[in-house]
């Protein structure tokens, strides 16, 4: 069967010009330029413009990102408050020249610009995503497990930034793409993404939604499939049947949703590193699970920097 085929391309546009994920995140010139040969290579969509998609943010509010040696992925590994109290008195951050936010805008709306056809966003993280940052992944699940209130109170302290975020990207005349992976289980059970992240999740997505005019993606990785009918309570149209997950199960509670468009995730590792014929097997074994089901495209996750463009190019041309 014929399947649309989107890949996503962040720190691997980097790789594609010979530059590191660093010098190409910290300079608005290079991540245009990486965007604009990563789309004219591969011509996919969305282009999604960023490298460490889930730092800008955190670095708006006033996060380190720190230099990775060689071609690792920029990354925030001192947190901004030490407990997450400290950051309950948190003010939103002005979009127009926080960070690395404006750079990010300015290169989307130049790409819009160059190819009006493509499908260019610009990356938003969730209120999880972004908590983990500011305060560390283990101060913020202790406060999930401890003191669940108060954790819901700093994510909710979060959707001010996030929704102004938005209006400048669509002011730009840009669309959105949402990602709060952090959020996915195990990291979180069931229990506590409902109970302490879908508040905040539902009222930030709503509020760019209703800015934006329509619903708007809500990419989470991992073991979703549990938390399929939260993530649907957001008012999404789109979501990601990841590679972590039970696939099977995940589409068999989507059949719930059939307007909703999944993207079904090819395991890493096998586009990556694996042969021309393992390639093509675990694309074959998505086909079979797409078969005569609506809505429905094959994806790659993040392509990681270090992938081939030719294994890429193999799966788009056998999918075509």
């Amino acid at each position: 069967m014929k399947i649309p085929f989107s890949v996503s391309v962040y720190e691997h546009a980097a790789a594609i010009i010979g530059r590191s994920p660093w010098e190409v995140s910290r300079d608005g010139e290079l991540l245009w330029r990486a965007h604009q040969q990563a789309y004219l290579l591969y011509r996919h969509f969305p282009v999604v413009v960023g490298i460490d998609i889930y730092n800008l943010e955190a670095e708006a509010y006033g996060a380190v990102v720190d230099r990775p040696e060689g071609n690792g992925i920029p990354a925030i590994t001192r947190p901004l408050f030490s407990f997450l109290e400290e950051g309950l008195g948190i003010e939103p951050f002005d979009p127009s020249r926080a960070g690395r936010i404006p750079m990010v805008i300015a290169a989307a709306k130049r790409l819009s610009a160059e190819f009006p056809e493509a499908d260019v966003r610009v990356p938003v993280s969730g209120p999880f995503s972004i908590a983990t940052s500011l305060v560390g992944l283990g101060e913020l699940l202790g406060a999930v497990a401890l003191a669940p209130e108060s954790a819901r109170e700093f994510l909710m302290k979060l959707i001010p930034g996030q929704v102004a975020f938005c209006h400048a990207v669509m002011a730009a005349g840009l669309e959105v793409a949402f990602f709060e992976s952090a959020a996915a289980p195990p990291l979180l059970s069931p229990r506590q993404f409902r109970e302490v992240e879908l508040p905040a999740l539902k009222a930030t997505m709503g509020a760019v939604a209703a800015g934006a005019g329509h619903p708007v993606p809500c990419i989470i990785g991992g073991d979703t499939e549990p938390i399929v009918d939260a993530i649907m309570e957001t008012g999404t149209d789109f979501v990601i049947c990841p590679a972590e997950t039970n696939r099977g199960k995940f589409l068999g509670r989507m059949e719930a949703y059939p307007g909703v468009r999944v993207r079904i995730n090819l395991d890493p590792r096998v586009y990556t590193r694996g042969t021309r014929e393992e390639i093509l097997a675990e694309v074959d074994s998505v086909l079979a699970l797409a078969a005569g089901r609506p809505n429905l495209l094959l994806g790659t996750g993040a392509v990681p920097y270090e992938t081939p463009p030719e294994n890429v190019l193999l799966i788009r041309d056998y999918v075509a």
